[in-house]
């Protein structure tokens, strides 16, 4: 209903009083709705023109970015006459009291902060409302009803769409953290979200079913449900700040990607990597990108897998940490290193190639594939805009250690051998031996055994298997929690935020 076309337009008197009502009936004279208007037993002045200066006030001084507030603000300002939503001349909606008793109880599950749902405000007005203590509080009704009913919707959005998609935007807020070299911002966060439904929020917003639509807001995803039970069991305050955190992200609607009955999860804070079926979960520790180089948060699949890789070196790696030793042929020796001029395909001596030229672009700096190469003997594959995947390692020992943020971005896996095998369920035994003999792992089989010794003096690394071949399709999520399931035991574990990640997701969830 428009103030606008309210029947008590510029100033109207609400006045009820027994006497009146009783005169009224005693007269035979049914009362009007003007007359048992809810703002009674005192005289009130509600002046629509006040109440839409009021609103105006209000939407005007709200200079708050959040989309939720936008999209709010865009919404009162664009209805006729700036139309209340929680109340008419019979009074306040007890939807409002419902709102209220809801967000009381459900925030403090839900990892939330009272304070941005302007909580004890509503109370407060809604109070004086319903007790009509306008004039000994020396208030205005206009603008005690007019803040009330744009706080009641604030809380209302914000708590809806806030549960349904997330309070955070991750790619907004992720991919403005770190600058690279060049001056840009470092993407880290590439995951598809499903994008908020202000238009739904706000139809719900204004219709009869507002409060089970609250209702139904919150999340019901299994991680979801899991973490909030263990903030309901924790007393300890700081891993309940971070089971907060954890909860936001498990609000971000990640589109799905199709189902294969297998999946690799890798969580950087843990610094694991779980490769889960149906019947197995394959569980080994991973080293993943520093804090100058973090590995990015993506969804993909594995495309392929290649076996004992030459290494094309990055050219951010090539500018800090090659081209420092141009000309130093025992240096590109060493490491198996060559160099390629990229228009003709000539390769070069070391020698022949100063710093600056490395730097340029024009050549192209690999390392050998087979035993040593940086790589190690196995790379899985998977589509994505940095150049990541998982790898093999030729310095196995860097899993012992206990923070392991070693690599410009990459993964490396503990147990190459093993995820290959999960990649390719169906091989046969003599595809894994041929895999074992290309990664100079003891064949298993005789046949295996037989074809070892009869190429014992071929040249290393022996291929035997074609990356081409090997396409399997396992989708791979590579994610950020602090506090997640552990998928073999279901419980939830608590890691060290190595990219420093909360704090800034826990300063976004607190609204202004």
């Amino acid at each position: 209903m428009s103030w606008h076309h309210h029947p008590f337009r510029s100033l109207l008197c609400l006045s009820i009083c027994a006497v009146l009502i009783a005169s009224c009936i005693g007269s035979g004279h049914k009362p009007t709705e003007d007359e048992l208007s809810a703002f009674g037993k005192h005289v009130y002045e509600l002046d629509t023109m006040k109440m839409e200066e009021a609103m105006r006030q209000i939407l005007k001084a709200d200079t708050s970015h959040y989309d939720i507030d936008k999209a709010l603000r865009a919404h009162y300002a664009s209805s006729e006459a700036l139309s209340p939503v929680w109340f008419t001349r019979m009074g306040v909606s007890p939807d409002a009291d419902s709102l209220l008793s809801v967000l009381r109880h459900e925030l403090p599950y839900s990892g939330l902060d009272t304070t941005s749902f302007a909580l004890s405000q509503i109370a407060e007005d809604l109070a004086i409302t319903h007790a009509l203590t306008f004039d000994s509080l020396g208030l205005n009704i206009n603008e005690v009803l007019t803040r009330l009913d744009y706080l009641l919707s604030r809380a209302f959005m914000r708590y809806t769409v806030g549960q349904r998609y997330g309070f955070t935007r991750p790619a907004k807020l992720l991919n403005h953290l770190d600058t690279k070299a060049e001056g840009d911002y470092a993407r880290l966060f590439d995951i598809d979200i499903v994008t908020p439904d202000m238009t739904e929020a706000l139809k719900a917003l204004v219709s009869g079913e507002r409060i089970a639509y609250l209702l139904a807001s919150e999340p019901q995803s299994p991680l979801y449900r899991a973490l909030q039970a263990k903030l309901a069991a924790t007393t300890d305050t700081e891993q309940q700040r971070t089971l907060a955190v954890n909860m936001e992200r498990a609000r971000w609607r990640m589109k799905q990607p199709e189902a294969t009955g297998r999946h690799i999860l890798v969580n950087i804070p843990s610094q694991q990597l779980w490769a889960i079926s149906s019947d197995t979960i394959l569980t080994m520790r991973i080293c993943c990108g520093t804090t100058l180089t973090k590995t990015p948060l993506l969804r993909s699949a594995i495309s392929h897998i290649e076996v004992n890789p030459a290494w094309i070196i990055p050219m951010s790696i090539i500018k800090a940490e090659v081209s420092p030793h141009a000309g130093d042929s025992a240096y590109f020796a060493r490491h198996r290193y060559s160099i390629v001029n990229r228009s003709t395909g000539a390769t070069l001596s070391p020698t022949a190639v100063t710093a600056e030229q490395l730097r340029s672009g024009s050549y192209r700096v690999s390392q050998r594939g087979g035993a040593g190469n940086s790589l190690g003997r196995i790379v899985f594959r998977f589509p994505n805009n940095f150049s990541v995947y998982l790898h093999d390692t030729s310095t196995p020992g860097a899993f012992q250690r206990e923070r392991r943020t070693l690599s410009h971005g990459c993964i490396r896996v503990q147990k190459p051998f093993e995820l290959a095998c999960f990649t390719m369920p169906d091989a046969d035994e003599w595809t894994l031996d041929r895999l074992r003999i290309s990664m100079d792992i003891p064949p298993a089989t005789d046949r295996g055994r037989e074809y070892l010794s009869e190429h014992v003096d071929d040249e290393r690394p022996l291929r035997l298997i074609n990356y081409q071949k090997i396409n399997p399709h396992v989708p791979i999520d590579i994610v950020y929690f602090t506090a997640y399931p552990n998928p073999e035991t279901d419980s939830i574990e608590f890691w060290p935020d190595l990219y420093g990640y909360d704090k800034h997701i826990r300063r976004a969830l607190t609204l202004p």
